[in-house]
């Protein structure tokens, strides 16, 4: 059974940092290369950071220098570490897993909500 579990949501002031983590289980994690999404309310979904499965990175250019995603295989987990969070950001993020030389099996989780509020 697939599944990608999102944790680290929650309510922070603008400025604040915040680090979420997304574990995946039910497939082969090194074979899929993994991204953050985030889709804030009346918004569509969009693209916050990608990482592949050597481990090279991109970014949304409004994210670029304050966010940063990293992996760890040997936990078959991926990680959002946010900073200088604006409330803007509010969004709620989900992971997504999109198989390297498969098309079409790409897995996402159920999101984490995001707050940035004073």
């Amino acid at each position: 059974q697939v599944q990608l579990v999102e944790s680290g949501g929650g309510l922070v002031q603008p400025g604040g940092s915040l680090r979420l983590s997304c574990v995946a289980s039910g497939f082969t994690f090194s074979n899929y290369a993994m991204s953050w999404f985030r889709q804030a309310p009346g918004k569509e979904r969009e693209l916050v950071a990608g990482i592949t499965s050597g481990g090279s990175t991109n970014y949304a250019d409004s994210m670029k220098g304050r966010f940063t995603i990293s992996r760890d295989n040997a936990k078959n987990t991926v990680y959002l570490q946010m900073n200088s969070l604006k409330p803007e950001d509010t969004a709620v993020y989900f992971c997504y897993a999109k198989h390297i030389v498969v098309r079409g099996r790409n897995y996402w989780g159920q999101g984490t909500q995001v707050t940035v509020s004073s």
